[in-house]
């Protein structure tokens, strides 16, 4: 099978595509037939060296969480899913590989595809969406009625976030530049501010602030909270998780790092939103699983809508 593959850290030009054996699925595990994979900022930190300790010392080393396909393999003790299936998943494991043909992951990491659902935007869930979700219903809590702030609204993360935030019932302030407006208005946000000319933390007070971007401060978000707030960000930085462990048990506004979970349960709570209308897809372009460097070299400028995708089928 094809897959891209990198044998140091560096720029996008280290990324190559090789011919490797298809990998075996072990218990508990599917094999699928990959059809579409998502790129995600944290693909592009991890080619950098930027979390090292965790991808290990082994090379070469792979990439890609976000999968769309066909099962092609079960492995034993596997129920509920069979060859066949159309799926959709993350891959929790640093390792990743999705940007491949076939790619093995647990069963309960992935999720059957919701009927009508693109496997090109079906790829473009998983990482993003998931984020987006564990931020807003399980780290700030959101309820309806509640206020949220969303810096950095327009990516992959973002265009998922507006969306959800209405699905929990929030009312919705978004940044963006003013390009993206007429998007996130679309998505349902409620006010569009350009981040250029605009601070959102002059627009509170907010129930919580998901720092999508990850470059604001909580020092900064706290005058935009209320009582007891909460501030997310996505960045695994010393500061941010300094603040997340000083603050999780304060009692009072709180700063937290969300670190997304692959969790079937949750895929299949997107997949019923999509179903349903609530949810859907933002793709700024899809490229050829060989283009993997161009769509690096696209994520870096951080002007993208929505997600990137790779073609591998």
């Amino acid at each position: 099978m094809r897959r891209v593959e990198f044998h140091r850290y560096g720029p996008p030009e280290v990324l190559s595509l090789a011919d490797v054996p298809a990998p075996r699925p072990r218990r508990g595990q599917v094999r699928v037939a990959v059809h579409a994979a998502g790129c995600n900022p944290k693909d592009v930190m991890v080619r950098k060296g930027r979390f090292k300790a965790f991808v290990g010392p082994r090379w070469p080393k792979t990439l890609g969480h976000d999968v769309a396909g066909v099962v092609d393999a079960v492995g034993p003790g596997v129920q509920g899913l069979a060859v066949g299936q159309p799926v959709f998943g993350m891959i929790q494991a640093w390792r990743a590989g999705g940007y491949a043909e076939q790619a093995v992951l647990p069963a309960d990491q992935v999720a059957p595809l919701p009927p009508g659902l693109s496997f090109t935007d079906a790829a473009a869930v998983p990482l993003a969406a998931l984020t987006a979700l564990q931020a807003l219903r399980d780290l700030i809590g959101l309820r309806p009625g509640d206020r949220v702030g969303l810096h950095g609204a327009s990516g992959g993360v973002g265009v998922f976030a507006v969306q959800l935030a209405k699905a929990l019932g929030a009312h919705v302030t978004a940044t963006s530049s003013a390009a993206n407006h007429d998007l996130l208005r679309a998505l349902g946000a409620d006010v569009t501010l350009d981040y250029r000319a605009a601070d959102l933390f002059d627009h509170g007070p907010f129930d919580g602030v998901f720092d999508i971007f990850g470059n604001r401060r909580f020092g900064d978000a706290c005058r935009a909270l209320r009582r007891r707030g909460v501030y997310v960000n996505t960045v695994p930085e010393p500061r941010i998780i300094g603040q997340h462990l000083r603050t999780r048990f304060a009692g009072g506004q709180t700063a937290r790092l969300v670190v997304v979970k692959s969790r079937g349960a949750d895929l299949r709570h997107l997949a019923a939103l999509v179903a349903a209308g609530q949810l859907r897809a933002v793709v700024d372009a899809v490229l050829p699983l060989d283009k993997a460097a161009e769509a690096h070299r696209r994520l870096e400028t951080k002007r993208t809508r929505g997600k990137l995708v790779l073609q591998v089928r």
